[in-house]
């Protein structure tokens, strides 16, 4: 099981996203945020995207739109764009 235990916006349409298994890594939604339905629409305004947050190991937003992290976690790993920390 994968989760995501942290995100930030980093401008645009880019969150740094970080996973329980320890990998993170930048991601760009523009084609997520391309797309068209009501639960998206919010999501082009740049204000409301940047108000992602975690909520049961997935990204929110507050229109109550969220993404499944296993099927994130696979596209950002198949898109070379994530990297592992050390442990500590």
């Amino acid at each position: 099981m994968i989760d995501v235990v942290s995100v930030k916006a980093v401008g645009g349409f880019k969150l740094h996203v970080g996973f329980s298994d320890g990998s993170s890594g930048v991601h760009d939604f523009s084609s997520t945020v391309a797309r068209d339905g009501e639960m998206v629409r919010p999501l082009k305004e740049p204000a409301f995207f940047a108000r992602v947050f975690v909520e049961l190991g997935a990204l929110s937003w507050p229109n109550g739109f969220d993404l499944d992290p296993i099927a994130l976690h696979d596209r950002m790993a198949a898109a070379g764009e994530l990297t592992r920390t050390a442990a500590e």
